[in-house]
């Protein structure tokens, strides 16, 4: 059996915003923008410059319990984690652009890393691996 993650939601307060934030400030591609009037609602895809792996679906809050979500999704924790081929090009660009770090770049075992916020508060993790730790994640499949 082969099963993969297509698609993570992040809920949103409006489409549009999101769409301007993720494609403009962190470089993502818009893979769909499909209006579905049955349910007054748009299924939008977001997907980080060349990855092939899961996308975001961008889902606009539609109830008052969702919007208690927005900003919030993993209860404070780093919800989301962005793989890069090269961390101080992309974190100087996103630092360019306005990108808030809460935590500063370090060095783990594993790689650099430094969380940012995106425009609603949700944590990410900005993250290069090592080629150690990668060739060792290649091993454990």
């Amino acid at each position: 059996m082969k099963q993969s993650i297509i698609h993570i939601a992040l809920v949103v307060r409006d489409y549009d915003e999101a769409i301007e934030f993720f494609t403009n400030k962190l470089n993502f591609n818009l893979i769909e923008d499909t209006y579905q009037p049955e349910q007054d609602k748009r299924w939008v895809v977001i997907s980080p410059p060349n990855s092939t792996g899961t996308t975001i679906l961008l889902a606009r809050a539609s109830q008052s319990e969702q919007e208690h979500f927005i900003g919030n999704q993993a209860g404070g924790r780093v919800f989301l984690f962005l793989s890069t081929d090269d961390f101080w090009r992309d974190y100087n660009e996103m630092t360019s652009k306005g990108i808030e770090f809460v935590r500063e770049p370090k060095k783990a075992d594993y790689g650099t890393v430094a969380v940012f916020k995106d425009l609603y508060g949700n944590l990410w993790d900005l993250l290069e691996l090592n080629p150690q730790h990668l060739m060792a994640k290649g091993r454990n499949k």
